[in-house]
């Protein structure tokens, strides 16, 4: 059964009915069997199930679930009619980034539904055609006796379909202008922002909101803001998804990370919500919470600054606010180590890490060539320095996000190479020639050719390399290079999580039999291969714990966040002081990824360079480590330990 966390109805506090459940695979997995029971119930009656659909990360795995609930549940779609939300304008349907090809993907290919069943917003509608298109999809929505369930995503910008800031309650399917936050935040499916279309088109407010059911979806602490503003904030149409709260029968299903800003969440003591002070990590959050809110180091929290700010209950169980400050202080006091590994012949009763065994065997998972050294690299060069057995491996090729220029370079660079040392190895020319004439004459988004792949590959395992080599490492004995088959699509858009990627990550694990593994924990990659890349370290170790894998029973594991996001200071369960060198050391590491330098591909939606993110975000964390009162430093890494 999907593990749902908490329903958390609407309240004075909170606009919106909240379902909120352990991850993003359990609520897709609940979403996909009330789509189903509801297609079940309307075949029943003899009538159609009309839905409304979305595309982007969302609601690929309800999809998913509904194709596998088809092939081995009997569920069929003879009598679905669906109307999607949305289309850039202008796009062939037969392109890359086309919702038509999405829907067709991920779901209508795999399933009985009828083709002339299925309505997409057309995106090679003549400009001049367009108004009348938009009405006869109004028109056609209406003859269908109306959407059923409209399913929904949310951007940043707080749109629902591509209902941008601006958009009323009254608005209908149109073409509209899209916001640069969306654009940005789509330039990786187009590998570039230059070459995201900058209008669409999409159902109104007004639409969405006559569905008689809305089921909106969010996962990631990347929508954590902006699920906020949605559920607790104001109707405007400066966030048109606020227009749901008009709604009579909405559901927004998050997993844990997208809910982590409300209120009943994050600070369920401003509602007089019951609360288990028993539980450690609660009162952490409450009292590092309220010491930033009143500005004051823990230390000096008093028994006024907890009832004047709704921790009174606290402060009676658990008081009077001198053990408060001293228990939470000394929690945090004792997560700071300047022994990731654990240091030998020690005390190790309050360090995050056991002294013993020493040296650690020590695995480094990261998901593209570069994640190590950005989202860790300063724990990678003190583990290294202490002696420890440390191995990296490389989840991801990387390949996707190397510019053609850079290739080119390379291209150029092999070629003159050898004519100057007359190597005259004519399979090789003919490879680099072929390549360099691909780039010259490639299309913008098009898809690399298989050795435009590979050539691009091999850019980013020289630089993870090189990163290595000045880290302290042999590359040749250190460095493991995965290339996981599910990213080596060509595309952003990547395959689900196989056996075969399941394989080669127990394969590794069983051969390192590492007493340390290191994985990327952020779920805000805006890509989604970290995510990925997590599922298929968990699993792989729910899997060989299950056989009875003796080694894992003296192996933790640690989780890092990336260049997205950073644990909150509550959750840090081990904090890697790091020194000016450490953090100028660091700095060096992340240059020797020179393809991501100076403006990586895919940035996301922070425009600043990798490593300006992750010295600003060690910095940052160092400053609330001060500011609470303990040892000031110049930066820190954070991590979080996963019980398996």
């Amino acid at each position: 059964m999907p593990t749902l966390l908490a329903t958390l109805p609407a309240t004075a506090g909170a606009h919106l009915p909240v379902e909120l459940y352990a991850d993003s695979e359990a609520a897709s997995a609940a979403v996909a069997a009330q789509i189903a029971g509801l297609i079940r119930t309307r075949a029943a009656e003899g009538r159609p199930c009309v839905l409304g659909l979305a595309t982007g990360s969302s609601p690929t795995r309800v999809y998913e679930e509904l194709v596998r609930l088809h092939r081995e549940d009997g569920l069929s779609f003879q009598n679905v009619i669906s109307f999607n939300l949305d289309e850039y304008y202008p796009m062939a349907p037969g392109s890359l980034q086309s919702y038509v090809r999405f829907m067709r993907e991920y779901l209508f290919d795999h399933v009985d539904i009828r083709p002339e069943n299925v309505h997409i917003p057309d995106g090679t509608v003549p400009e001049a055609q367009v108004a009348a298109f938009c009405q006869r999809y109004e028109e056609q929505i209406r003859a269908a006796g109306g959407i059923d369930l409209q399913l929904l995503g949310i951007g940043r910008t707080g749109h629902i379909g591509f209902n941008e800031p601006g958009s009323g309650p009254a608005s209908r399917t149109r073409l509209i202008t899209l916001d640069h936050v969306t654009r940005t935040d789509a330039a990786s499916d187009f590998y570039g922002e230059e070459n995201v279309p900058r209008r669409a088109l999409t159902m109104g407010v007004g639409t969405i909101l006559e569905a008689r059911q809305v089921v909106l979806l969010a996962w990631g602490e990347g929508k954590a803001a902006v699920v906020k503003r949605m559920v607790e904030g104001d109707v405007t149409d400066s966030v048109p998804a606020t227009y749901l709260q008009r709604h009579p029968a909405v559901q927004v299903v998050l997993d844990e990370a997208a809910g982590a800003e409300l209120i009943t969440r994050k600070t369920p003591w401003l509602r007089s919500l019951p609360c288990n002070w028993h539980d450690a990590a609660l009162v952490r959050k409450a009292v590092t919470g309220l010491a930033r809110t009143v500005s004051k180091p823990l230390l000096k929290l008093t028994d006024e600054d907890y009832n004047e700010n709704g921790l009174s209950e606290l402060l009676a169980q658990s008081g009077p606010a001198y053990d408060l400050n001293i228990r939470v202080f000394n929690e945090l006091q004792h997560t700071i180590t300047g022994w990731p590994g654990g240091k030998p012949n020690a005390d190790d009763t309050y360090r995050p890490e056991r002294a013993a065994p020493f040296p650690k065997r020590v695995l480094i998972f990261s998901p593209h060539p570069d994640d190590d050294v950005i989202s860790m690299g300063g724990t990678l060069l003190r583990l290294v320095d202490q002696g420890h057995e440390v191995h990296v491996a490389y989840q991801t090729s990387g390949n996707i996000a190397v510019f053609d220029e850079d290739a080119l370079r390379f291209a150029d660079f092999a070629a003159e190479y050898d004519q100057m040392f007359q190597q005259n190895d004519p399979a090789g020319e003919q490879f680099y020639q072929r390549v360099a004439d691909f780039l010259h004459t490639k299309a913008p988004g098009q898809v690399d050719s298989a050795e435009v792949q590979q050539l691009k590959g091999v850019i980013r395992r020289g630089e993870a390399r090189a990163a290595l080599r000045y880290a302290g490492l042999d590359p040749t004995t250190r460095a493991h290079f995965q290339d996981l088959p599910f990213y080596e699509t060509g595309r952003v858009r990547k395959n689900p999580l196989g056996d075969e990627d399941l394989r080669l990550t127990m394969e590794l694990l069983n051969r390192i039999q590492p007493h340390q593994i290191y994985a990327a924990g952020d779920l805000s990659d805006p890509h989604g291969t970290h995510r990925v890349c997590l599922a298929a370290i968990f699993e792989s170790i729910t899997r060989l714990k299950a056989s009875g894998t003796p080694w894992l029973d003296d192996c933790w594991v640690w989780l890092y966040r990336g260049a997205w996001q950073e644990w909150d200071i509550d959750q840090i369960e081990m904090a890697v002081p790091l020194s000016p060198q450490e953090l100028t050391r660091k700095r060096r590491a992340i240059f020797k990824h020179q393809s991501q330098k100076d403006r990586p591909l895919f940035p996301g939606a922070d425009q600043r360079e990798f490593w300006q993110r992750s010295e600003a975000r060690n910095r940052t964390t160092a400053k609330l480590y001060d500011e609470l009162g303990l040892p000031e430093y110049e930066g820190i890494e954070a991590f979080v330990r996963w019980e398996f």
